[in-house]
């Protein structure tokens, strides 16, 4: 198998599951355990926070005894076996412990995968977003199987739906590993200093704590948020696909127009389009903006994903990518993404708009951040490039 296929499929799988439950498993704690919004916002957080840990300490800790091929296997059976303790329990006290389980284990495949590409992207010269726009065709597959299978027997599919997709997982991680995927990964010892030497990653890092962070709302409570809009479980699938759609066409096309453009104004673009998402969602309530504001996914979660991961392939080394994309996944997706999940769920309860709103506000530290790397680290060369 082509490494580039391979990759891809990896991709698919992983993101496949991802796109169970990101969106979903709040509704599946509302509707099927009997969670008010706020509590199962407060286990979701808490879920977040040991993704945190998890990301940051035990993933890139695991990275250094394990080829990643041989990494992704133990990973997704721990996955797996964690998520079957879910079944019998329904007290809170009982759910979290199995929330803070699973979160130590699962959220790993997002830096494994990710890590994955960046090593191949440097060792094998595969395409990054031909790879990465699987990972959101998984993801829409998702989407349109938890909206068709919700809408017939209720959210309480969810959690089996999960795990039919981690098992599928499994599957494609049984495959022919690419060499630089199985070749052991040396006795380094782990370390964040060369992250912390490069002060544009310590930059780009506090950015997509904001924007990232600031998606909280819409993956825990978007569900929700359309069925307040009187949309049905059948439909739901169908309109946060539009996202996913926008997302892989980004992807696709990234590499082609966004080789060799400033990171910086890309993190600006992005922080720009995730104000003017949040704000609409919070002045018109109503399912056609909702519609059109998905469409600006592509830069609020693509582009800010696609800048990251470009500042990763050009401002470090190969064996600090595993650290790199631990710290990005405890930050940027973990331990921003609880705080604001917390306090989006009170906002939430209190009014859903509120939420959106808060996140608008949250999101624009990222964009003056993005104006001063800009100022210090890219203006010069983007003067001198467009003078010729």
């Amino acid at each position: 198998m082509k490494k580039q296929n391979w990759l891809s499929i990896q991709f698919f799988a992983i993101f496949f599951t991802w796109g169970i439950f990101v969106p979903y498993w709040t509704a599946w704690l509302v509707e099927s355990k009997g969670f008010s919004i706020a509590t199962a916002s407060s286990l979701i957080a808490a879920g977040m926070i040991a993704r945190s840990f998890s990301s940051f300490y035990l993933f890139p800790t695991l990275s250094q005894r394990f080829p990643l091929g041989k990494l992704a296997r133990i990973i997704v059976i721990g996955s797996g076996l964690s998520l079957l303790l879910f079944f019998p329990l329904s007290s809170y006290i009982g759910m979290l412990a199995c929330m803070v389980i699973f979160s130590l284990v699962y959220p790993m495949v997002m830096p494994l995968v990710e890590s994955m590409a960046a090593v191949m992207m440097k060792k094998d010269k595969i395409d990054y977003g031909k790879s990465r726009s699987w990972g959101s065709i998984g993801y829409t597959a998702a989407l349109l199987l938890a909206g068709v299978v919700t809408s017939i027997f209720s959210e309480g599919a969810v959690i089996y739906m999960l795990f039919a997709g981690i098992i599928i997982i499994l599957i494609s991680s049984l495959q022919k590993l690419p060499e630089s995927m199985s070749a052991p990964r040396g006795q380094e010892r782990m370390s964040y200093r060369n992250l912390i030497k490069s002060k544009k990653f310590v930059l780009a890092m506090g950015i997509v704590v904001f924007l990232m962070g600031t998606h909280a709302a819409y993956y825990n409570y978007g569900v929700l948020y359309l069925k307040e809009l009187g949309v049905s479980n059948l439909y739901i699938g169908v309109l946060l696909n539009v996202a996913i759609i926008s997302e892989i066409l980004f992807f696709a096309l990234s590499d082609k127009f966004l080789k060799g453009r400033s990171i910086s104004i890309m993190f600006m673009v992005a922080g720009s389009a995730a104000v003017l998402r949040w704000t609409m969602l919070f002045l018109f309530p109503s399912v056609s903006v909702f519609i059109a504001t998905q469409l600006l996914h592509a830069f609020t979660f693509g582009l800010t994903h696609y800048a990251f991961m470009r500042l990763i392939y050009e401002e470090l080394e190969s064996k600090d990518v595993p650290a790199a994309q631990g710290v990005y996944t405890a930050l940027g997706t973990g331990l921003s993404t609880a705080v604001l999940t917390f306090i989006g769920g009170f906002l939430y309860d209190y009014a859903p708009g509120y939420a959106f709103l808060g996140m608008a506000v949250v999101v624009i530290p990222a964009i003056v951040l993005g104006g001063y790397m800009y100022t210090k680290y890219e203006k010069a060369f983007v003067v001198r490039k467009a003078l010729g």
